[in-house]
């Protein structure tokens, strides 16, 4: 049956299993799941050359990735880890905010390893593994890029130390409840939907661009998009909607800026300017909070 979204029986058997970290049983694809690949990228390579940043381009080309055919995780990391010591690491599915976080302090990015079906091509609510090897992990190869991701990491281990000195346990989880949600909101502007002012102009850098045929092209030429240079108040403060185009962007001017956003997000929730952030989506579900409150102590993690 392959390993089609929503519809793999191993993927399944996995989290039944409550196996979240896996392997990539890459016989198990079928050649449906290599035409999806095969269509995906075949599309969206004119549109990177147009509109994705340059670093992007450089990243598709240091990971040799194969066109025509899904990924084998094991060869895209044979590319990646020498130049950031990042590597894709295979999940079974959602993985809770903390311990995605930590990944990325790791120096790890969890990897769907599903892919879409080919007659679904233009829209899934959930990653697959185009979004996150075509879309993020050529970022991944950016050594500026690579360092702000580790230091997200690190705002989520802050996070869990500043939550956890609470003694109040209602008091704890509403501030957690507004960390979180500032730190998803940061994420979501930048690392899945962020512009880059380049010197070629404006181009894409987030990986929800990246890995959407419509919406890469969009996010530069649509007059119906606003596109501000990213404000740190604004964009903790910014509800987002998932299921449509974004209407809302934000630039920055490099990674270097990006890695010093990310100091900053952390120097804030410091002094608590994220424990009262405005309401709205996205959401923050029990597993989310009971990953940051239940991590395992410092040194153990």
């Amino acid at each position: 049956m392959g390993l089609t979204t929503n519809e793999a029986p191993f993927i399944e058997k996995a989290r039944e299993n409550g196996e979240l970290y896996i392997v990539q049983p890459y016989e198990l694809y079928s050649e449906e799941n290599h035409e999806a690949w095969r269509r995906l990228f075949s599309r969206l390579h004119s549109r990177w050359l147009k509109y994705a940043n340059e670093h992007f381009l450089e990243g598709i080309a240091s990971l040799s990735l194969n066109p025509d055919q899904v990924p084998r995780l094991s060869d895209v990391n044979r590319f990646l880890e020498p130049l950031t010591h990042f590597k894709a690491k295979p999940v079974s599915g959602y993985v809770p905010a903390f311990m995605f976080f930590d990944c990325l302090r790791n120096r790890e990015f969890p990897t769907t390893i599903t892919i879409r079906r080919s007659d679904q091509l233009d829209y899934l609510p959930e990653p697959d593994i185009f979004h996150d090897i075509a879309g993020h992990v050529p970022m991944h190869t950016d050594p500026a890029f690579a360092d702000a991701l580790v230091r997200f990491g690190d705002c989520a281990h802050t996070a869990a130390d500043l939550v956890g000195a609470i003694p109040d346990q209602q008091e704890r989880v509403r501030r957690l409840t507004s960390i979180i949600t500032a730190m998803a909101r940061f994420f979501w502007f930048t690392v899945e939907f962020g512009l880059m002012n380049s010197k070629a102009g404006m181009r894409v850098y987030g990986s929800g661009l990246l890995s959407s045929f419509g919406e890469i092209e969009h996010s530069i030429e649509s007059a119906e998009v606003q596109r501000f240079p990213i404000q740190l108040e604004w964009v903790i403060n910014q509800s987002f909607e998932i299921d449509h185009y974004q209407p809302l962007l934000f630039y920055v001017e490099n990674f270097d800026h990006l890695f010093q956003l990310v100091d900053e997000l952390e120097r804030w929730m410091k002094q608590g300017k994220l424990d009262n952030v405005a309401p709205g989506e996205p959401g923050v579900n029990a597993e989310d909070l009971r990953s940051f409150l239940e991590r395992p102590p410092a040194g153990e993690a």
